[in-house]
């Protein structure tokens, strides 16, 4: 396989491929010194559990859109980030929020969901809730590294806290967090993207 020889940064794999499938094609390239990063770009859903065994970054399903791959390359620029922050000292694991003159370091596992307001953007944690004036796109890429994902324009949501999904009206869904009374609306756009990253 030529991307052995490469030695590539990022590699993009389609479960069926010429001579060699894309399964088997992570496994060689996990075999490597030095591993790449390893999307797969495919149109067989049934495959995502054994290609994150395979530590992918994600699993796109055909057609592609716009937001798909938007979240793919901010979770492969956050990858190549991490190395250089850790070196200065800026990674510390928290999310550091200013609010009512004072900054709140938050972790991320602790975060239901985020929410863009007119004027500022709503961290919604498991205690309480904090406003901050980051923009919604600027906490997403911070928060790449752990498991939020863009369900709406106006929404970020923790998957790991998500209950259940429910069918809506033109083709968007409903979803519901856990511990919360209330139901978030999931855009059409991100509906087939979500559901690859919840089931198995």
């Amino acid at each position: 396989m030529k991307a052995l020889q490469l030695h590539p940064d990022v590699v993009f794999l389609d479960v069926e491929m010429p001579k060699m499938n894309g399964m088997e094609a992570a496994k060689a390239l996990m075999e490597l010194k030095k591993t790449p990063l390893i999307v797969f770009a495919t149109a067989y859903p049934q495959f995502a559990a054994e290609a994150f065994r395979y530590e992918a970054v994600d699993y796109l399903l055909k057609p592609y859109d716009e937001n798909q791959l938007r979240e793919t390359v901010l979770r492969i620029e956050k990858h190549f980030l991490q190395p250089a922050e850790l070196e200065s000292g800026k990674q510390t694991g928290k999310l550091a929020v200013e609010g009512d003159g004072e900054i709140f370091y938050l972790d991320p596992k602790d975060i239901l969901y985020i929410s863009r307001e007119e004027k500022y953007s709503k961290i919604v944690t498991i205690a309480r809730e904090y406003e901050t004036r980051i923009p919604l796109k600027d906490l997403e890429t911070r928060l790449t590294a752990y498991s939020f994902f863009r369900i709406h324009k106006s929404y970020i949501v923790n998957l790991d806290y998500i209950t259940r999904l429910t069918p809506w009206f033109n083709g968007a869904y409903q979803l519901e967090i856990e511990g919360r009374n209330e139901m978030l609306s999931v855009s059409r756009n991100y509906v087939k993207a979500l559901r690859s990253k919840l089931e198995l």
